[in-house]
């Protein structure tokens, strides 16, 4: 991967990670993000408390759910939501109209 900038945040990166994986372990996230585990615990964290994800206890793991109905953040992309920008990455199960 190059270095430089990239058009989404660690927040979307994480968040796209989660979509396409809701299983995923937060070690196995920040790998592929390339950055800590703990900056993606606080990502994580950040989009719970803010209605993006919902933590559901799994036995011993964790499974995210992503609430796809949630508005964009950015004033740019007012009247658009999360779900329309995994719709056009085709990430997990949105890709092909199935339920989150």
């Amino acid at each position: 991967m190059e270095t430089g900038w990239t058009f989404f945040s660690n927040h979307g990166h994480v968040l796209v990670c989660i979509a396409g994986d809701p299983d995923a372990r937060l070690r196995d996230v920040a790998d592929r993000v390339g950055i800590t585990e703990r900056a993606v615990q606080a990502i994580v964290n950040d989009l719970v408390d803010e209605g993006y994800l919902t933590r559901v206890r799994v036995g011993r793991r964790n499974r995210y759910e992503v609430h796809d109905d949630q508005p964009l953040r950015h004033p740019v992309e007012q009247g658009h939501r999360v779900g329309d920008v995994l719709r056009a990455l085709e990430v997990g199960e949105l890709a092909t109209g199935g339920a989150r």
